[in-house]
C-alpha cells in the first residue's frame, strides 16, 4: 500500500493527515497559532509558526501510524490563499506575514487601478484589485515599509514558503498564484505586462506549476526533522478552496461547493473561462490542469462563529472540557432552540469588511434587531443564519452567470454541523450533501499528490476512487419561506448603512 500526505495550513492552524492511496485517513494531527491585528482591519501572522506546525504534525501522524516513511510516496500543501511572505537575500523571512483578510491596502488598490487600469485589469487577472489581494500587500509595504521590499529577495505564498522550507525549491503553483494578483489567469502565467506597469522584478516570483505536478522532493534536513523519506514528491498543491473542491469531487462542470472556514465560499468549477465584470466574484484558475472556477467569498464565516465563542461563550467552554466534547457542539445545541430568524435577529458578518457582493474594506458587523428579550441562544442562531445569508449572496452572483448547481457540497469546520447544512439546505433551497471523508484541503492536495505520483491518471480518475459522497440534507419546505423574508431584510443592511461604514472609518 502506498500512502500520501495532504498538509492543509489554514489561518487558526496546521492539519495534516496521512492517507492511504484509496482516500482513507489513516492519522491526522492538528498544531493551532496565533493570528496578530496590531491595528484595526490588519491581520498578520509569523510564516515560523506556519512551518514549525508543519514539521511537528507530519512526525506525529508519521510517529502515531507506524507507516513505514518509504512508503509515503508524494505529499501536497493547501494552504490559506493571498498572505504576503517576504524573504530576503538569506532566505530569511523579513517581516510577518500580511494575511488574506487584512484591510489596510485600499489606497494601493486604487493605485494599481489607476495604473492598470480597471478594464485591463479585469482581462489579464479576471478580478479587480482588492485589499486581500498579494499584489496590493506588496506595494503597501513598498509604500509604507521601504527599507522591507528593498531587502526582498524572494515574495511567497504561506503554503509556498512552507514548501520552501521543507524542500529548497522556490515554486507555487497556478490556483493559489491566481490570488496574487500578478497572474495572467486566462493564459496560466505570470503577467510580464502588469509587472512592467507596476515597476515589480519578476525574479521575486516562483516559477508556476499546475497543482498536480511535482514541484521537488523532502530535502535532507526536512527528511530529519519530519522523518519522512528524501524520496518523498511534493505537488504543487492548491489555494484551500481550489483544494477543497479537489477534496469534495468539485472538478467537472456542474458541480459546487460551499467551505464554512475562518471564510466562507462557495465555489463552481468551470472548463471555460467566465469572468465577472462587476468583479463581484473571483475567478481563479482551478487545480484541474486546463480549467477554472468562479467563488464568491464571505471574509468572516467561521471567523464570525468563533468570535463570538471566544468572547461570550466562557460558560460554554468550560460545561464541554467538563464533558469531553467540543465547545461548537454546545453553541450549536443552544443555538437550536432559537427559532428560524432568531426572535427578529439578523446578524451582518461584516467583521473583517467584505468581498462578495460587496468589495468594501469599510464595512463591519452588525446585529440588527437586538431587544431585551434575546438570550445568547438568539444571537448564536442569528450568528450561523446571517453567515448562511451572506453565502447565498454569493451563490446569487454564481446564479447570475448561469451556474445554478443542483446539490451543493459544505465542507470546513462550520459543514461538519447538522445545523448548519440545514440553513444552508433551507436558505439556497438545493440539498445540501457531504462527503463520507470530511478532510476537504487535505484530501484534495493528497489527490493531487497521488496524481503527481503516478498513482491515477488524471484528477478526475483520482476523485472518482478516493471520494464518496453522504446522502444529502434535503430543504425543508416550511422553512424555505420563512427564511427568504429574514433574506429580504438582510440584504437591505449594508445598503442602508454603506455611507455610516465610510463615515465610521474615518474616526481616528
Amino acid at each position: 500500500m502506498k500512502y500520501l500526505l495532504g498538509i492543509d495550513l489554514g489561518t487558526s492552524g496546521t492539519k495534516t493527515v496521512l492517507f492511504d492511496q484509496n482516500g482513507k485517513g489513516i492519522c491526522s494531527a492538528t498544531v493551532e497559532y496565533p493570528m496578530y491585528q496590531p491595528q484595526n482591519g490588519w491581520a498578520e501572522q509569523d510564516p515560523k509558526d506556519w512551518y514549525n506546525a508543519a514539521v511537528s504534525t507530519i512526525r506525529t501522524v508519521l510517529e502515531k501510524s507506524g507507516v513505514d516513511k518509504e512508503d509515503v510516496v508524494s505529499m501536497g500543501i493547501s494552504g490559506q490563499m493571498h498572505g504576503l511572505v517576504m524573504l530576503d537575500e538569506k532566505d530569511e523571512v523579513i517581516r510577518p506575514s500580511i494575511i488574506w483578510c487584512d484591510q489596510r491596502t485600499a489606497k494601493e488598490c486604487e493605485e494599481i487601478t489607476a495604473k492598470v487600469g480597471y478594464d485591463n485589469l479585469i482581462r489579464i487577472t479576471a478580478n479587480p484589485a482588492l485589499p486581500g489581494f498579494t499584489l496590493s500587500k506588496l506595494i503597501w509595504v513598498r509604500n509604507h515599509e521601504p527599507e522591507n521590499y528593498a531587502k526582498c529577495k524572494h515574495v511567497l505564498l504561506p503554503k509556498d514558503y512552507v514548501r520552501f522550507m521543507l524542500t529548497g525549491d522556490f515554486a507555487t503553483e497556478v490556483s493559489d498564484a491566481s490570488g496574487m494578483q500578478m497572474l495572467d489567469v486566462p493564459n496560466r502565467c505570470w503577467s510580464d505586462e502588469l509587472l512592467g506597469i507596476l515597476d515589480i522584478d519578476k525574479s521575486m516570483l516562483a516559477k508556476v506549476y499546475e497543482s498536480c505536478e511535482v514541484t521537488g522532493h523532502i530535502s535532507a534536513k526536512a527528511a530529519e526533522l519530519t522523518g519522512l523519506s528524501e524520496k518523498t514528491l511534493v505537488v504543487g498543491g492548491a489555494g484551500d478552496n481550489a483544494a477543497a473542491a479537489v477534496g469534495t469531487g468539485v472538478v467537472e462542470d456542474g458541480k459546487a461547493f460551499t467551505t464554512i472556514g475562518t471564510s466562507g465560499v462557495v465555489f463552481a468549477h468551470t472548463d471555460k473561462l467566465a469572468i465577472d465584470p462587476k468583479g463581484r466574484v473571483h475567478t481563479f484558475c482551478c487545480a484541474v490542469p486546463g480549467a477554472w472556477h468562479v467563488m464568491g467569498v464571505t471574509q468572516a464565516a467561521g471567523l464570525s462563529l468563533k468570535w463570538f465563542r471566544d468572547n461570550f461563550c466562557g460558560a460554554e467552554k468550560i460545561t464541554a472540557e467538563a464533558m469531553g466534547v467540543d465547545t461548537y457542539e454546545l453553541t450549536n445545541q443552544e443555538a437550536a432552540q432559537s427559532p428560524i430568524g432568531a426572535n427578529k435577529l439578523i446578524y451582518a458578518p461584516y467583521l473583517m469588511g467584505e468581498r462578495t457582493p460587496h468589495l468594501d474594506s469599510d464595512c463591519r458587523g452588525i446585529f440588527f434587531g437586538l431587544s431585551a428579550m434575546h438570550q445568547r441562544r438568539d444571537l448564536l442562531r442569528a450568528v450561523m443564519e446571517g453567515v448562511t445569508y451572506s453565502l447565498n449572496d454569493c451563490l446569487g452572483v454564481l446564479a447570475g452567470m448561469g451556474v445554478a448547481p443542483e446539490t451543493m457540497l459544505a465542507c470546513g469546520g462550520g459543514g461538519k454541523s447538522p445545523l448548519w447544512r440545514q440553513m444552508l439546505a433551507d436558505v439556497m433551497n438545493c440539498p445540501v450533501a457531504t462527503t463520507i471523508n470530511t478532510e476537504g484541503p487535505a484530501l484534495g492536495v493528497a489527490i493531487l499528490a497521488g496524481v503527481g505520483a503516478g498513482l491515477y491518471g488524471s484528477v478526475q480518475e483520482a476523485c472518482r476512487a478516493m471520494i464518496k459522497v453522504n446522502p444529502a440534507q434535503n430543504p425543508i419546505a416550511e422553512n424555505v419561506p420563512k427564511y427568504a423574508k429574514v433574506y429580504e431584510v438582510f440584504k437591505k443592511l449594508y445598503t442602508a448603512n454603506k455611507e455610516l461604514y465610510k463615515e465610521l472609518g474615518t474616526i481616528e
